[in-house]
């Protein structure tokens, strides 16, 4: 991982006050000598999740007194369910954010350990770990989370697309600053064909950066206030009805309807498929998207290349930076012994394990990176180090670890901006009423 991260939000430490999170529940604090105890895992019913059931006779025989349990959810249910089984007094000991919701919503509701009392001898060096990234999940030099893995946005495309348009490939170096936003839309509108026939229609790019309340943050345009990223996840201002964030979404949505180089949502839906990635239909020729899409290359009926996402108004921001970590919920009885079981998950032999049993989730162990970066067959690792290079260097986390209730938030965005991106509704017309919504939204959820 580039060392550079530390440039962007992913260095941050939250300098704000501890909101009364001793771990109540936690007086237990691990089984006498001898004693077996059950940790339970919570994660997401996907196989690039619940994998972890593999590694568990391997854990198990090196920690006889610990027997790991894990149990799983619908992503659309794992909030839900995390927080009835915590009202029910049956939360589980680790989990991740893996839902809508994430770090700073588990922080704020008063949800997760501090782990810094059972972490003594822990060192972030010893699983290669770097510190920026380690950091992350710090709140006043406390440690609330240790980190799993580490997505970045990347642009994938449609080699085959590119070589019937006689195009050169892009470039996979974030320097080359000749590989712009504005490029990448004339790239687009050569491979666009626009028709109503599902069987002639493709379309140049699918710009799927960040979440909708996060795109604007490429232009240049902020939708929260500053303030939001020191003082626990809370902006005191929206600022929606702001010309440059106005002019953020035109951008976005008039990729779709007015360059008409990108595809409606019910070209998408109809061309999806079981994994649910238009990209995956052959009819998209770039796709800007979370790394983890990376882990379907095998599933591609074309040649695939990965590319440094172009160069935006904002010089600084051309990644969604995504680092999963692993928590201790407040009520685990036994938190040493479910420290040792995070512990396991991130040691080099294990990560590099983890990789193909995961189909590819990108270890956060430095150590296990290269076998990561070869881990995808047709795609030169040297590109893909370069583009995650890259990535780090210009990117910022993700709103959804960073900002507090964000689960009602992105569902507010996903509802009221749904007529924008059918082509129902201005941008103009609906900010305004986006505005006047999140704020009232905000007063009630953060007093």
């Amino acid at each position: 991982m580039s060392a550079k991260v530390g440039k962007t939000m992913l260095s941050l430490t939250l300098t704000f006050g501890l909101v009364g999170l001793v771990a109540a529940g936690c007086s237990d604090g691990g089984g006498k000598d001898g004693d077996v105890v059950t940790i339970t895992h919570y994660t997401i019913d996907s196989p690039d999740r619940t994998f972890v059931e593999k590694l568990i006779p391997d854990f198990e025989k090196t920690h006889p007194n610990i027997k790991i349990k894990v149990t799983k959810a619908p992503y659309e249910q794992f909030d839900s369910k995390l927080q009835s089984s915590i009202a029910a007094k049956n939360s589980p000991d680790v989990t991740s954010h893996w839902g809508y919701g994430g770090f700073m919503e588990y922080y704020n509701k008063g949800m997760l350990m501090d782990m810094t009392p059972y972490l003594a001898d822990f060192k972030a060096s010893d699983y290669n770990i770097p510190d920026d990234v380690m950091n992350i999940y710090k709140v006043d030099g406390k440690t609330f989370g240790i980190p799993l893995n580490s997505y970045v946005t990347v642009m994938l495309y449609n080699k085959d697309l590119f070589d019937k348009a006689g195009l050169a490939y892009p470039p996979t170096d974030y320097e080359d600053k000749s590989w712009t936003f504005d490029k990448m839309v004339d790239y687009a509108k050569k491979m666009t064909v626009d028709s109503k026939n599902l069987a002639e229609a493709q379309y140049g790019v699918d710009f799927g950066f960040g979440e909708r309340d996060q795109r604007p943050s490429y232009f240049g345009g902020q939708v929260y206030s500053d303030d939001t990223w020191t003082n626990g996840g809370k902006p005191s201002k929206i600022n929606l009805t702001e010309p440059d964030v106005i002019e953020a979404y035109k951008k976005v949505y008039g990729l779709i309807w007015d360059q008409k180089v990108s595809p409606t949502p019910a070209f998408s839906k109809s061309v999806s498929g079981q994994f649910g990635d238009p990209f995956l239909s052959g009819k998209i020729a770039m796709s800007v998207v979370g790394s983890w899409s990376l882990a379907a290359s095998s599933d591609f009926n074309f040649k695939v290349g990965v590319a440094a996402v172009p160069q935006g108004p904002n010089e600084n921001v051309r990644s969604v930076l995504y680092v999963d970590p692993l928590f201790v919920l407040k009520d685990s009885k036994h938190p040493k012994e479910a420290l040792e079981w995070i512990k396991y998950l991130i040691t080099t032999d294990v990560q590099k394990k983890s990789i193909e049993l995961s189909g590819g989730n990108p270890p956060v162990n430095q150590a296990a990176a290269e076998t990561y970066y070869n881990n995808f067959e047709g795609i030169d690792p040297a590109q893909i180090k370069q583009v995650f290079d890259g990535a780090y260097k210009y990117g910022f986390e993700s709103y959804n670890h960073l900002i507090s209730n964000y689960s009602q938030i992105n569902e507010l965005f996903i509802n009221e901006l749904a007529g924008v991106e059918n082509g129902d509704e201005k941008v103009e017309v609906a900010l305004p009423r986006i505005q006047e919504k999140l704020t009232k939204l905000l007063e009630r959820v953060n007093k």
